[in-house]
């Protein structure tokens, strides 16, 4: 599978992106999906998730209340809306599908778990 990210660019404190995550090459209907940044400098964080229905969806503390993961399966896509943004939240957004060989219990905030990458896209927040 491949993923292709968009959406990132340059924006002021306070503004808002949505970020897309297209997949193509197989379906991701059967993966929770992911959403990680990597600010320069720094390890690769874990920011949202999905399940596959997209009944359940899970966050990084500092962007509870601000960013919402949502899919649409029909499109074979994922979306990372941000409000609020912060010039801490400048980094590489990276999407990611879960592989279903792990179980939910082993969460969803783990890099490991997550099999295919896309390229990234860069997201800065001027302040």
């Amino acid at each position: 599978v491949q993923l292709q990210a968009s959406g990132g660019g340059l924006v002021q404190a306070g503004g808002s992106l949505r970020l897309s995550c297209a997949a193509s090459g197989r379906t991701i209907n059967s993966n929770s999906m992911g959403w990680f940044r990597q600010a320069p400098g720094k390890e690769r964080d874990f920011v949202a998730a999905i399940t596959r229905s997209g009944g359940s969806t899970y966050y990084t503390d500092s962007v509870k209340g601000r960013f919402t993961i949502s899919r649409d399966n029909a499109k074979n896509t994922v979306y990372l809306q941000m409000n609020s943004l912060k010039p801490e939240d400048t980094a590489v957004y990276y999407c990611a599908v879960r592989s279903t060989y792990y179980s939910s219990s082993y969460g969803y905030t783990g890099a490991r778990y997550y099999g295919y990458w896309g390229q990234g896209t860069l997201v800065t927040v001027s302040s």
